[in-house]
C-alpha cells in the first residue's frame, strides 16, 4: 500500500513538472498552440460568412468544435506519442526497473496530458470569445455542461491513447495514425455542420468521440437556436453522456490490460529489436 500511495504521489508530481516543463521551453509551447493558432486565424477569416439562416457565422458555429477536437485528439495523441517515444528511447524500461516505476510514469503522463489539454482549452476558449464571438458560459446550465462534456471527453480519449500508444511501433506508426484522426475531424462536424454532409458520413461520425464532445460543446456555448442545425434538432446530451461514456468505459477496461502486457514484454532485447528494425528502415 505504501509503495502503491508513494508511486501515486511521484507520478503526480512528475506530471506536474512535466507540464510546468512543456509550458515553459518555447519549442514545446509553440508546438502546443500552433495548430490551434492557425485554427482560429482561418476561423477569423470566416467571421463574416453567414451558414445558411441560422444567423451565426461559420466562424461562431466552429469554435466549440475545435474545442472538441482539442480534447480528444491532443488528449488521444499526447498519450499515444509519449509511450512510443518512451519505448523506443528506454524511457519506458528504466521506470519497470523501479518498485512501483510503472504506476507512478503513467499517472505522470495522464496529468502531464489532461493538464496540457486542459490548458489549451481554456487559451483557445478565451482567444475564440475575444477574436470571434458567438461563444459564452451563460449561466449555470451552461457550465455544468461545459464541465461534464469536457470530463467524459478526456475519460473518452485518454485510456484510447494509452491503448494506442502500447500497440503501435515507432514515431512512423505514431505519424501514420494522425491521417485517419484528421479524416475523422473533417467528417464530425467540427468546422461544418455535420448535418451538411451525406447521411453515410453522419453514421461514420457519429460512431467517434469527436462528433459528441464537439456537439457536447456547442450544447454548452452557442446559443439555444443554434441547435436547428443539428441533426434532429436536438443537442443530445443524453446520447452524448452514453457514446462518450461507452468509449471512457471501454478505454479504462481494456487499458489496463494492454499496458501490463506491454509492461511485461518491455526489455533489452525487445528495445534493441526495434531499434535494429528502424535502422533497416532507414537504409
Amino acid at each position: 500500500m505504501n509503495t502503491t500511495s508513494a508511486s501515486i504521489r511521484g507520478g503526480v508530481a512528475r506530471g506536474l513538472i512535466e507540464l510546468r516543463q512543456l509550458f515553459t521551453a518555447a519549442p514545446d509551447l509553440i508546438g502546443q498552440f500552433l495548430t490551434p493558432a492557425i485554427s482560429l486565424a482561418a476561423l477569423y477569416l470566416l467571421r463574416g460568412r453567414d451558414y445558411a439562416d441560422s444567423g451565426m457565422s461559420v466562424a461562431e458555429l466552429a469554435v466549440p468544435g475545435l474545442l472538441g477536437s482539442i480534447i480528444v485528439f491532443n488528449g488521444l495523441f499526447a498519450v499515444t506519442n509519449v509511450l512510443v517515444l518512451d519505448r523506443e528511447d528506454g524511457t519506458l524500461l528504466r521506470a519497470k526497473a523501479i518498485p512501483g516505476g510503472m504506476t507512478g510514469y503513467f499517472i505522470g503522463k495522464i496529468v502531464t496530458a489532461a493538464g496540457s489539454v486542459l490548458v489549451q482549452v481554456a487559451v483557445v476558449l478565451a482567444a475564440g470569445m475575444a477574436i470571434i464571438g458567438g461563444s459564452s458560459l451563460d449561466g449555470p446550465g451552461a457550465w455544468a455542461t461545459f464541465l461534464w462534456v469536457l470530463l467524459l471527453s478526456l475519460l473518452a480519449a485518454l485510456p484510447l491513447g494509452a491503448v494506442l500508444g502500447a500497440v503501435l511501433e515507432g514515431p512512423r506508426a505514431t505519424f501514420l495514425l494522425t491521417m485517419p484522426l484528421m479524416g475523422l475531424i473533417a467528417i464530425s462536424g467540427i468546422f461544418y455542420p455535420i448535418t451538411a454532409l451525406p447521411g453515410w458520413l453522419q453514421g461514420v461520425a457519429q460512431v467517434f468521440p469527436f462528433y459528441w464532445s464537439g456537439l457536447g460543446m456547442r450544447s454548452a456555448l452557442l446559443p439555444a437556436e443554434a441547435v436547428t442545425i443539428e441533426i434532429g434538432e436536438s443537442w443530445r446530451h443524453a446520447e452524448t453522456a452514453a457514446v462518450l461514456g461507452a468509449w471512457a468505459a471501454a478505454g479504462l477496461l481494456i487499458a489496463p490490460v494492454v499496458l501490463r502486457r506491454m509492461a511485461r514484454h518491455e526489455s533489452g532485447s525487445s528495445m534493441a529489436a526495434r531499434h535494429e528494425k528502424a535502422m533497416q528502415r532507414a537504409f
